[in-house]
């Protein structure tokens, strides 16, 4: 079961050891599937002595519709090396960064939710249940990666406010209270210098 569950969970340098099925959610129990990450981050020595295990959990992706909650047991590690300035560190794996409580695949879609498929910010975190601040990072990190090179500044900026139509108006089903589907206003903004 541990190497099909790993596979199909697809966090490359960890392995499933166990899924428990609780109320709301799977419960994944995970551990270190490589050796590299015994090695110092900072000297690359390899790690002979323990400093103790530790339990986190990151927080990912749905799967299979329902969010799983991982539990990750790894070990704490001593850095030998006289001349390396870290004396401790953690296990860690490209999926879950040091010091992250969130995989990167998590990250990466809630930034891509924002850039590529017009979700707001608001309504990202609503989905992906993070954040506004976490969001905006993701989308941030995601809009350094996608733009090579920051625009020019705006020198003028216009602002622009077009009446489209009537309102459309629909009732909510749990409160009956009529809300508005669809404004009547855009608001378009412009780089008035024309570059």
């Amino acid at each position: 079961m541990a190497n099909d569950t790993t596979r199909l969970l697809g966090l490359d340098g960890l392995a499933v050891v166990g899924v428990a099925d609780d109320t709301d959610a799977p419960v994944v129990h995970l551990v270190t599937a490589g050796e590299r990450a015994r090695h110092c981050p900072d000297c690359g020595a390899r790690a002979r002595r323990s400093k103790g295990r530790r339990v986190t959990r990151p927080r990912d992706l749905s799967v299979g519709g329902r969010r799983p909650r991982l539990v990750w047991a790894k070990r704490r590690w001593r850095c030998d090396e006289p001349a390396c300035q870290r004396r401790s560190f953690a296990k860690s794996v490209p999926p879950v960064l040091p010091r992250k409580r969130l995989t990167t695949r998590l990250r990466a879609a809630a930034g891509a939710a924002v850039a590529d498929q017009g979700r707001t910010v608001v309504q990202a975190a609503r989905d992906y249940a993070l954040s506004w601040p976490v969001v905006a990072a993701a989308f941030n990190s995601h809009a350094r990666a996608v733009l090579l090179a920051q625009p020019e500044p705006v020198q003028a900026l216009g602002i622009d406010e077009i009446r489209r139509g009537w309102p459309r108006w629909i009732p909510d089903e749990a409160t009956g209270i009529w809300q508005t589907a669809v404004d009547r206003w855009h608001v378009g903004f412009v780089d008035l210098s024309g570059k």
